[in-house]
């Protein structure tokens, strides 16, 4: 008898911690890497904070509005420093949201978190990826709370509708994206404003918006990773200069 006791307690045990170490297998996220964690430091005019959940770069000069960074499904948030200080460093305040297991679909309201910690400041919502299509989620539920929708390697989905919603729209993708379904990318316009942006960056990928390695799936980038965080953080710039005040 207590053999069989033992046994089953063993097969219980097997049945609970290998789907377990399994599911912390398939969904280990994406780490920062080496560049990553060097944008992660003061100096050079700007400055890194952590606080209540956020990751904040701020430049010398700060100019309305702000930005809000979702991060990627599985993708570390620090590994949008190098793209966060580029835009920190011409005058945008760039916050990153730490995401509940790294994923932006269980914290589509964390942006608030960004509000109550500048009361009264202006901000664009926008992220890469899944976190792109939770962010035109918040932007679709919080009607009048953000100046803009930004999205990179991301199309929003019915729950993020904002083709009324009276917001300007930014749409950056690479053109040598592997991840993103083109055909969904495409149908997805019908929840985008007519007057949307639309800009590829020529020989960008969908990895290189952040700085965490190769990931399965994507094509090569035909150009290097810091020349897609300066163009990026550029066309987000000029975007947000046009923008109405």
């Amino acid at each position: 008898m207590n053999r069989r006791i033992k046994r089953w307690g063993l097969v219980l045990a097997a049945a609970v911690v290998l789907p377990a170490a399994a599911a912390a297998w398939y969904f280990q996220p994406y780490e920062a890497d080496s560049a990553a964690i060097r944008a992660m430091r003061d100096g050079e005019g700007v400055s890194v904070a952590k606080k209540h959940g956020l990751i904040v770069f701020e430049g010398s000069e700060v100019r309305p509005p702000g930005i809000i960074l979702y991060p990627g499904g599985l993708i570390a948030p620090e590994s949008y420093a190098p793209l966060a200080r580029a835009l920190a460093a011409s005058g945008r305040r760039t916050v990153i949201v730490k995401m509940p297991f790294y994923l932006a679909g269980a914290g589509v309201d964390r942006a608030d978190r960004v509000f109550a910690a500048y009361p009264g400041e202006a901000f664009v919502i926008g992220g890469h990826s899944l976190g792109g299509t939770m962010a035109a989620r918040y932007a679709a539920s919080h009607p009048g709370q953000v100046s803009g929708l930004f999205l990179l390697a991301a199309y929003p989905d019915k729950q993020g509708n904002v083709r009324h919603a009276n917001l300007p729209v930014l749409s950056l993708i690479g053109s040598r994206d592997g991840i993103v379904d083109r055909e969904k990318w495409e149908q997805a316009a019908q929840f985008l404003p007519a007057d949307t942006a639309y800009i590829t960056i020529e020989g960008g990928n969908h990895t290189q918006f952040g700085s965490y390695g190769p990931q399965r799936g994507d094509y090569p980038a035909a150009i290097l990773p810091h020349d897609q965080w300066q163009q990026t953080a550029s066309i987000l710039d000029g975007w947000l200069r046009r923008l109405p005040r």
